[in-house]
């Protein structure tokens, strides 16, 4: 089969593409002929060398994809088991192995495509999925009516964010760079979005406190890091929540007094999805599924799938995922999904 793996840590110079066995599928484990697997922040990462793969996880980078099932390995479903068969269009949540052709999935990790969304778009749900409902809804117990924060609100995790909770009744504010940035957020459900090129570092609590009328954010969805750790506090409502997940402009706090934190009773959490054993990624994939499929099946949220490039050209497709223009989610195609594509090939 054809794959991508990292020779060393570096720049998209590093991606390299090519053949190499097809994987065979373990016990309680399904293989997968890959249609199209999502690109997301993680893999620039794991690429960098500052996100090590996971003991016993493929080297082959990708962590969400779609195609078919072609093969069931052992305890993984028989004939009147098992809720997958050969044959069946799914998705599915990886710890690794996705920029290839096929993939051994633990069968737990197996989703079924929403209905109306087509095969090669559902690559793009798998991770943003698990990972906003996971967040926000088991670690911050998110509830309609409140204010919620979303910060890089038009990238694959806050554009979908942004959709959910829009959908799930809870008012949005949203933070984005430059004016489509804006734009998009808006259009993606946000009650109101923050300019954070156009303003000083940090404004941003100011704002929400000011559209809130003093009320702050019950919520905080982070992924910049410390930087935004005292702000998202001065911006934070008594008793709310920050949950991070990511910390793309660096890991450590800036300017943070905790004493602010402990007077407005709120709490900093946050968590990672792929070191997760199956077990645990089984129930998040289990309880993603039943609360967003179906919101997905009405329209009220879309992958936001943005740009598709073949799997040969997975190094291209890095270099745009890093371009400050981008938004939403990037998709890398295998060839035997060409004609799935709208409008033909990638």
């Amino acid at each position: 089969m054809l794959a991508v793996r990292f020779a060393g840590a570096g720049g998209t110079d590093v991606i390299r593409v090519g053949r190499e066995p097809v994987p065979e599928p373990g016990p309680g484990e399904v293989l997968v002929r890959v249609a199209a697997a999502g690109l997301n922040r993680a893999d620039v990462v794991q690429r960098e060398g500052h996100y090590p793969v996971p003991p016993g996880a493929s080297e082959v980078p990708g962590l969400e994809v779609s195609g078919t099932v072609v093969a069931l390995g052992p305890q993984a479903g028989v004939a009147g088991e098992g809720r997958f068969a050969v044959g069946d269009r799914v998705c599915a949540l990886l710890a690794g192995g996705g920029y290839a052709e096929h993939v051994a999935v633990p069968a737990g990790q197996l989703m079924s495509v929403p209905d109306g969304l087509d095969l090669v778009s559902a690559a793009g749900l798998p991770e943003v999925a698990c990972t906003v409902h996971s967040n926000l809804e088991g670690r911050a117990g998110v509830r309609p009516g409140e204010w919620a924060l979303v910060h890089g609100a038009t990238g694959g995790i806050g554009a979908f964010a942004v959709q959910y909770l829009s959908a799930v009744g809870v008012r949005v504010l949203a933070t984005a760079g430059g004016p489509a940035k804006v734009a998009r957020a808006l259009e993606l459900g946000a009650d109101a979005a923050f300019d954070h090129r156009a303003a000083a570092p940090g404004a941003f609590a100011d704002w929400v406190r000011e559209i809130t009328g003093g009320h702050g954010a019950d919520v905080v969805l982070d992924v910049v890091g410390g930087p935004y750790l005292a702000p998202n506090v001065k911006a934070l409502a008594m008793d709310g929540r920050i949950v991070v997940i990511a910390a793309q402009d660096g890991p450590v706090p800036e300017d943070f007094h905790l004493m602010r934190l402990a007077a407005r009773r709120g709490w900093v959490t946050g968590s990672l999805l792929r070191p997760r054993p199956p077990d645990e990624k089984a129930g998040i994939v289990a309880a993603a599924e039943r609360a967003v499929w179906p919101l997905v099946a009405a329209g009220r949220i879309d992958p936001g799938v943005t740009a598709r490039f073949p799997l040969r050209e997975a190094a291209a497709a890095h270099a745009h995922f890093e371009g400050a223009a981008r938004m939403g989610k990037v998709l890398l195609v295998t060839d035997d999904a060409d004609a799935l594509l709208p409008g033909g090939a990638a």
